[in-house]
């Protein structure tokens, strides 16, 4: 485990619930190859805080690398329902690109 893991859990013990260390260990863990730990982190920051936008380019990237492609896209289309909420144009074209990698609406069924 890398000095930065361990001091970001560290800090996560005092805020249990800290969206941006929830996020910043699961980059972490992605980073160290530990894909398994890194969703496991997306998703508890994602039941935690659904309206941290940021984490829905990452989840989504992540499952793409993985494979499950359905899983991304639904991941940046939630994305891009958050960050026209948030009125967030940045990350709403970010997800938008995203999204447009992998298809349309017409390429998938809703889950």
């Amino acid at each position: 485990m890398s000095e930065r893991l361990e001091l970001l859990k560290t800090m996560l013990t005092e805020s249990p619930k800290d969206s941006f260390l929830l996020f910043a260990i699961a980059k972490e863990y992605e980073g160290l190859g530990d894909i398994q730990a890194a969703l496991d982190f997306f998703l508890n920051l994602k039941k935690e805080n659904p309206d941290y936008v940021g984490l829905y380019y990452h989840l989504g990237k992540l499952y793409e690398k993985n494979e499950k492609i359905e899983k991304a896209f639904f991941t940046y289309k939630d994305g891009m329902r958050i960050a026209k909420e948030q009125g967030d144009q940045h990350s709403l074209n970010e997800l938008a690109g995203a999204k447009l990698n992998l298809g349309d609406d017409d390429d998938f069924e809703e889950e």
